[in-house]
């Protein structure tokens, strides 16, 4: 199962085919803590990949906190005790936001066309008197009920007529724009920060109000640098937790 889930995934670099894959593995109980890991040397054999492709896959496992690495004894999945509940998720490029996409599920409703709010309109920097047409989402992991987001998607008004025909039943609404509306992601934006729920906010996550959440408002921009998506998202701070893999490159 493991192996032809990863021999499936062709668009991302070998270590994040691994990581999603194992990530998968781990998070459906396929791989659990009372079971031995697969060794490097296992791993490497399985799955044709070079032991540096391994090694990278699961540096970001355990940046995640779904492993832990100990010299001499190997590598062991942690009990979700240990992890809290919580949702670590690695969102640091279109790949995982695609790979979070999959592994969670959300709920679309259409809330028509309105200007930005103001706040967002400041942040992101445009005008404040055009129009967007807006959509509101639950978004869940799989098997568990509890809410990990709620997330607030403005799509541009000079999209309008392919945004009204998004299907809802779809998770990623920019992979539907580009598709549709013949948009090309040029690149992504990622803004983060600590705040606290609002009425609205604390009760569709259902956390006290003015608990602490992690609020990810993300820019998506055609090939020629033109914002043409705005997303929201409040995560409820007991449930979620943002990880980045970072390089030395000195």
């Amino acid at each position: 199962m493991i192996r032809d889930a990863i021999a499936a995934g062709k668009a991302h670099p070998r270590y994040l085919q691994l990581s999603e894959t194992l990530r998968s593995a781990i998070l459906s109980g396929e791989l659990s803590p009372s079971e031995q890991f697969p060794t490097e040397s296992d791993l490497c054999k399985t799955h044709g990949v070079s032991r540096f492709t391994v090694r990278e896959a699961l540096r970001r496992l355990e940046v995640e906190g779904l492993i832990a690495r100990r010299r001499g004894s190997g590598t062991v999945v942690r009990p979700a005790a240990a992890r809290g509940g919580t949702l670590h998720q690695p969102l640091s490029n279109v790949g995982e936001i695609l790979q979070y996409a999959k592994d969670t599920s959300i709920v679309f409703t259409a809330e028509g066309e309105a200007r930005l709010p103001r706040k967002i309109a400041e942040e992101v920097d445009v005008p404040t008197n055009e129009k967007w047409v807006c959509f509101r989402g639950i978004r869940a992991r799989d098997g568990d009920p509890r809410p990990i987001a709620v997330t607030d998607a403005y799509v541009h008004g000079r999209l309008r007529d392919v945004a009204l025909a998004i299907d809802l039943s779809q998770s990623t609404l920019f992979r539907q724009l580009e598709q549709a509306g013949n948009v090309r992601i040029g690149r992504i934006t990622q803004d983060i920060a600590a705040v606290s729920a609002s009425a609205d906010i604390s009760t569709l996550l259902r956390v006290p109000r003015r608990s602490a959440c992690l609020r990810i408002l993300r820019c998506y921009y055609d090939s020629e640098d033109r914002l043409f998506e705005i997303s929201a998202s409040h995560h409820p701070g007991d449930r979620f937790a943002y990880s980045m893999h970072i390089e030395n490159d000195r």
